[in-house]
């Protein structure tokens, strides 16, 4: 799939957000999903960064300039700063709390983007908000991407993150330190767990899996039904795995989760799908096979939800209700503040 030339337009990849033409879209997308007044809208702000450059770093920047759109400021009192763990870039965000003599809790964030685009500030916008609305330590991965870097380059940098985090330099709580991602963030959060639980090492206190790719087969229902759904299409799928699995002649179960045979022995898992979204059945089904493994699975199943929505925070409801699972859950597993301490949702 990929040739050197850093065009993708041979692949009709476009990064998430970025594939749909913006003229009649609310008329077309209506017909086949219907989505709420707000989430139509905040689809159509979305793709209305669709880049004509169909380079590599043409699709780069119309993802960056997209994601600067949806990004509010951060809150004043977070103290963020940029620095290498295990020479991967990661970014800490640390709200005003004293740390406990136990150490402290922490959120490991691993931003989406088949493993393609985004990085540290793609996803600003979420660590801040995690930060500040519970409390807690976030700390946000900048994995090397594809295809400059195919799997496992990725994956390799955020399994040294987490094990870098173990001896510094901050003390953490392990019992209250977890994993989250989004998209591709998800399929690698999901991949760092088996990976942990494979080498026998400790695990994340909770697995927290937004949209996930993980993997699952091409005749799942979900990739028919939401063959052209907005934001992100089942042949945009298709081309993020080529792109990211390129080389890879048999990828096992840390490249497709869904591929491990036995899911026994992980983290407990908060997986949060959207209605229209192809890969809506990927986390369908690896929450249900987690729960036959016997881990304590919880499916948030998203109605009116969209591949790529958690940036609608504030200006969609369905997307609002959505964190309000997403947080409650992190600060049950946290000890962060919960929705009823901080008087409301930011």
């Amino acid at each position: 799939m990929w040739r050197g030339d850093k065009s993708l337009r041979h692949t009709g990849l476009a990064p998430t957000g970025l594939r749909h033409s913006p003229q009649n879209l609310g008329t077309r997308l209506m017909a086949t999903y219907p989505l709420s007044a707000q989430m139509l809208a905040f689809v159509e702000k979305t793709v209305s960064f669709n880049s004509i450059d169909s380079s590599l770093a043409g699709m780069r920047q119309a993802y960056s300039e997209m994601c600067r759109a949806f990004t509010p400021p951060r809150p004043a009192e977070l103290y963020v700063v940029d620095f290498e763990l295990a020479g991967v870039p990661v970014r800490s965000y640390q709200p005003p709390v004293s740390p406990s003599t136990g150490g402290s809790p922490c959120i490991v964030y691993l931003h989406g983007g088949g493993w393609v685009v985004g990085d540290l500030d793609s996803h600003d916008f979420i660590c801040a908000e995690l930060a500040s609305t519970l409390g807690v330590l976030v700390i946000a991965v900048d994995y090397r991407l594809a295809p400059e870097h195919p799997f496992p380059a990725g994956f390799d940098d955020c399994l040294k993150v987490w094990r870098a985090l173990r001896s510094g330099p901050f003390q953490l709580d392990p019992a209250r330190t977890l994993v989250a991602g989004d998209s591709a963030g998800g399929n690698l959060a999901a991949a760092l767990c088996l990976a942990l639980r494979d080498a026998g090492e400790p695990l994340p206190a909770a697995q927290v899996l937004i949209y996930p790719g993980l993997g699952g087969d091409q005749r799942l229902a979900s990739r028919s039904e939401c063959v052209d759904a907005p934001l992100l299409s089942s042949s945009d799928v298709d081309c993020y795995h080529a792109l990211y699995l390129r080389g890879s002649r048999q990828p096992g179960a840390y490249a497709m989760p869904l591929l491990a045979e036995d899911l026994g022995g992980l983290p407990p898992a908060l997986i949060a799908v959207a209605q229209f979204d192809p890969l809506r059945h990927d986390g369908v089904h690896y929450a249900e096979r987690l729960n036959v493994a016997g881990v304590a699975a919880t499916l948030y199943y998203g109605e009116g939800l969209v591949h790529g929505c958690l940036r609608g925070r504030g200006q969609v409801a369905e997307v609002d209700a959505l964190y309000e699972t997403l947080l409650g859950y992190l600060a049950e597993k946290t000890g962060g503040k919960t929705l009823t301490q901080q008087g409301h949702a930011h």
